[in-house]
């Protein structure tokens, strides 16, 4: 083993040391300087207040960035770039799967009659299933049938009487595909 030649008088300070001295193959090179470890933490330490500046929720009454206001564009929104943002619009397009996976549902098991003048898909054919048989059918798939109805009906794809379709009760509503 080497030893240390150079007196302590003369030996080199924490912040202007080299490197950490080598050793043999068959000894674990696993140092870590002190200085590291605190750079570290203070570059942890620096990201995390600024990111508590960002958020509503803290105890730091001094934001960095203005909070928008009622009636703002962003009021109300997830930060642009968030990963907030990325899960809303993840969310988005697998509804808007699923309203297009149940459109297809009632495509195959309703039956075709000639639309009526009074819904807004003019005249033509619209497809028709009962409610009961649809949540039959659509239960097997998904556990969200009056979920999904409800934003279906929202966008203008679909028509049933009623705020509220509930199974039993409302078997015999009929639910119609406009589009």
């Amino acid at each position: 083993m080497e030893t240390n030649s150079q007196s302590p008088a003369t030996m080199e300070t924490e912040d202007d040391a080299p490197a950490p001295a080598q050793f043999s193959d068959d000894t674990a090179a696993c140092v870590v300087s002190v200085k590291g470890l605190k750079d570290n933490w203070q570059k942890w330490s620096d990201e995390r207040q600024d990111y508590q500046k960002h958020n509503p929720f803290s105890h730091d009454t001094r934001p960095s960035v203005v909070v928008p206001q009622r009636g703002q564009d962003d009021y109300g929104r997830p930060l642009q770039g968030s990963t907030t943002e990325q899960r809303g619009k993840d969310a988005h397009t697998h509804i808007g799967r699923e309203v297009q996976e149940l459109c297809e549902v009632i495509r195959n098991i309703g039956e075709p009659r000639d639309s009526e003048g009074g819904d807004s898909s003019g005249s033509g054919k619209v497809v028709c299933v009962e409610f009961g048989k649809l949540f039959e059918r659509y239960v097997t798939i998904s556990n969200k049938l009056v979920g999904v109805l409800l934003r279906a009906r929202k966008q203008g794809l679909v028509n049933f009487e009623g705020e509220m379709l509930w199974q039993g009760k409302d078997d015999q509503v009929i639910v119609t595909l406009l589009q």
